[in-house]
């Protein structure tokens, strides 16, 4: 699981970066997933080394430009570049709507028309699922209709001790088969062999969060709960506090707190105001994307500032057991 930011700025584009899209590459699949795809984003994955036929699905928070703007330009572009692929796009209300109206005022098919495009308005709640992964979508506090997304990876079966199961007597066959799927086998000479005798501890399925554009909420929280990877905005920071209310967005601190609450492992900041430099070398600017950094760690130690193409592998998990007893841990 790979996590590839297109762009990490708030609101307009910059020359240092651009506006929101994070590409999430599954393991051992040839697509990946796109969350928002502000003005740009082609650009973007232009200058990656991703490619827009290889995306298969895109998730859409709000109807805000900086998270929506480049999506019909990037349906246009894989319609003429000869993308034959399927691509389902899921968001709120309207997103239908508006990428017809795109379509029919430009005369052009690209923006939602062709063939393989699917547009699935969401309710929160489970909104995809395969032998693999779900996806989970909850309403979070902005100024229009907004989601988060969480994305979970299943659990998988512990590796099966083959060389065990033979030193203890177990002959190869259906019985091996019955092992491997965690049911208990008995055996011509009455013995009882579980399971969990001859398989390591199942693997933790990983989860990713993103929650952007949002006000502190408890569904922000509840979408971070226990995940590997959180990604939240945090457009300002905490002496722009009236700021980020008025216009219901978070602080680094807010968004640090959000991680703390919901015991989420690792923290990405994003969304990030122009009115912060990147550098000290600024001087019309008295803040730095640092000063974010600072806030965010006092609060929640792993954190990071999230910049244009940082690319971050995901860890898988340890064992199930082992994970709850972290999380837990952390709680407490």
């Amino acid at each position: 699981m790979q996590i590839t930011f297109l762009g990490t700025g708030a609101g307009i584009p910059t020359r240092a970066r651009n506006v929101s899209a994070v590409a999430l590459r599954l393991p051992q699949r040839a697509h990946y997933w796109l969350f928002d795809c502000g003005e740009g984003t082609q650009h973007q994955i232009l200058r990656s080394s991703l490619s827009i036929s290889q995306i298969r699905r895109i998730f859409i928070t709000h109807l805000h430009g900086d998270h929506l703007y480049g999506l019909p330009g990037l349906l246009a572009s894989g319609k003429l570049g000869g993308a034959s692929g399927e691509i389902d796009i899921y968001g709120p209300a309207n997103l239908e709507r508006y990428l017809r109206a795109c379509r029919e005022t430009a005369h052009d098919g690209g923006a939602g028309e062709a063939d393989g495009i699917r547009i699935h308005e969401v309710e929160p709640g489970t909104i995809y699922e395969d032998d693999e992964f779900t996806v989970e979508c909850l309403p979070l506090r902005h100024r229009i209709l907004t989601f988060g997304y969480r994305v979970r990876e299943h659990d998988r079966r512990g590796r099966f001790l083959v060389e065990h199961a033979r030193e203890i007597g177990i002959p190869e066959g259906p019985l091996f088969g019955r092992l491997k799927r965690g049911e208990s086998v008995t055996l011509d000479d009455g013995r009882t062999i579980d399971s969990a005798q001859l398989c390591e501890p199942d693997e933790r399925g990983r989860i990713f969060a993103y929650c952007t554009d949002t006000a502190f909420c408890d569904n922000a929280i509840e979408l971070a709960r226990d995940a590997d990877v959180l990604i939240h905005e945090a457009t300002f920071a905490e002496q722009d506090l009236e700021l980020a209310r008025r216009s219901a967005h978070s602080t680094a601190r807010i968004a640090a707190t959000v991680a703390r609450n919901a015991a989420a492992h690792r923290l990405f900041l994003t969304h990030i105001s122009p009115r912060y430099a990147q550098s000290r070398a600024s001087q019309d600017r008295p803040l730095t994307a640092e000063d974010l950094l600072n806030e965010a760690q006092a609060v929640f130690a792993d954190s990071q500032v999230a910049r244009d193409f940082l690319t971050f592998n995901v860890p898988r998990r340890r064992a199930v057991e082992e994970t709850q007893t972290g999380a837990a841990s952390r709680e407490q």
